[in-house]
């Protein structure tokens, strides 16, 4: 995301938990261009204002307590501009329907691999453990994965903790409207005191 608003002609920092993650931005044409702060999302500060804050893909699912959820709103807040917003984009969850609350689902069956997508949610800590199996003649390789679930509401919640409101919610970056039926939101959110 932060190459293509690059590209855009928008200045754009990150804070990355990944170390090698940078280090793959970097491998792309224009990733010399992002400032990247390798550190926490919940916690890290980047020292400056911007019109918008984003945590897309999931990422947000990373932070494992609700306190650190949180946090991460209240840090997006802290970077804000007065007329800024904060979008999150997140799937819907839908383990926590999931009977015995476990599941096993064939991602991809092929005649000489096949890639099953196990996993196993715990609903007191609303956390996913996920493992992305792959079996093949080479053998097996495991792509684990934890994850903390949360539903819209639960974010609008954090939302207001961190002194944040709702402005817009849809069901995908093109505007489509967030039904009962959507598998994830982009949300937006601002601050309540503009």
């Amino acid at each position: 995301i932060a190459l293509p608003l690059t590209r855009a002609g928008v200045p754009v920092d990150g804070i990355e938990q990944s170390q090698h993650m940078a280090d793959r931005m970097r491998e792309k044409p224009d990733g010399e261009t992002v400032d990247v702060f390798i550190g926490d999302m919940a916690h890290a500060s980047m020292g400056r204002k911007y019109g918008l804050v984003y945590v897309v893909y999931n990422t947000i699912g990373n932070l494992l307590t609700q306190d650190d959820q949180v946090r991460c709103f209240e840090n997006a807040a802290r970077h804000l501009t007065n007329d800024g917003v904060f979008v999150l984009e997140c799937r819907v969850p839908s383990a926590p329907s999931r009977p015995g609350f476990q599941f096993v689902d064939a991602e991809r069956i092929a005649a000489d691999h096949v890639t099953l997508d196990v996993g196993r949610y715990d609903p007191v800590t609303q956390v996913l453990d996920e493992n992305h199996v792959h079996i093949s003649a080479e053998g097996i390789s495991l792509g684990p994965i934890s994850l903390r679930l949360a539903h819209p509401p639960e974010f609008d919640l954090m939302a207001r903790i961190a002194g944040l409101r709702l402005r817009d919610r849809a069901a995908g970056w093109n505007g489509e409207p967030f039904t009962a039926a959507s598998w994830r939101h982009v949300s937006v959110y601002e601050l309540t005191t503009t």
